[in-house]
């Protein structure tokens, strides 16, 4: 159970950064045509998860108590509880407030499965509200860790449906594999995403596989390093985030050969 929770937190804490990393700026290029990618849909297809990463603390914690089957739980505060059973629980949220995020509202289903290094389970979201956000889906985590090489790993497979607030509607199924690897102190660590994953939003279909993993440190407030390949309507895009420098660039290549560099 402490690795689940430990693990929790510390994705909660991957995908908040990752969000912020690549959060949109004021001067945020608006979305691309067909035969281009802006900086506004690379954005998007990297931060999916922020809203149901919102609530990763509060699992971790409740997974954390232990309660027996028939038992329940609350928070400190009573803003969500938990009513366990022999494989999980059922976690009611009622207008709390989380990680900088206010009314979060509805029911997660939460199934676990847990080994000696690893560890399994899956929630699901049924009209879950983040603020005016409603998540719709299911999202499987496999937690990994490797106590001689520092590193906790996270793969996540999510089916998720994202409706903001004007009724826009954000869809992700597929895999990522979040890593944190401990360095010595904060500025030593580092952080990276792989995997494959579809994204459709605003009418576009985004598939996305990584090529090399895209990693950060907490020494930099961009990605420094790896690659993916965008597939938008068909049309394939690579996106190289550089080779360890520090800076807010990333390189996309057309399926031309030519080259165009992108803000992040």
């Amino acid at each position: 159970m402490n690795l689940i929770a430990r693990s929790l937190k510390t994705l909660g804490i991957l995908i908040l950064v990752f969000a912020l990393f690549n959060s949109c700026s004021e001067d945020a290029n608006p979305i691309g045509t067909d035969q281009e990618l802006s900086q506004t849909e690379l954005q998007t297809i990297l931060t999916t998860d922020e809203a149901a990463g919102t609530v990763d603390n509060a699992l971790a914690e409740l997974f954390a108590g232990g309660a027996q089957a028939g038992k329940s739980a609350k928070s400190a505060n009573d803003c969500y509880s938990a009513e366990y059973t022999d494989t999980g629980f059922v976690a009611t949220f009622n207008n709390c407030a989380l990680n900088g995020t206010e009314n979060i509202n509805g029911t997660l289903t939460v199934t676990y499965e847990v080994g000696n290094e690893t560890a399994a389970f899956t929630a699901t979201y049924e009209d879950f509200y983040v603020g005016t956000i409603k998540l719709s889906g299911t999202r499987a985590y496999q937690l990994n860790s490797n106590v001689e090489q520092n590193t906790i790993s996270f793969t996540v497979t999510s089916n998720m449906t994202v409706e903001m607030e004007d009724e826009s509607v954000i869809t992700e199924t597929g895999t990522k594999t979040f890593a944190f690897t401990f360095g010595e102190n904060l500025g030593d660590s580092s952080f990276s995403l792989s995997g494959s994953w579809n994204v459709t939003a605003d009418g576009n279909t985004y598939t996305i596989e990584t090529v090399d993993p895209l990693v950060g440190g907490f020494n930099c407030e961009h990605l420094t390093n790896g690659s993916m390949v965008v597939s938008k309507n068909g049309l394939e895009i690579t996106v190289d985030f550089g080779d360890g420098e520090c800076d807010n660039v990333a390189i996309l290549t057309y399926p031309d050969g030519t080259t165009e560099e992108i803000n992040l």
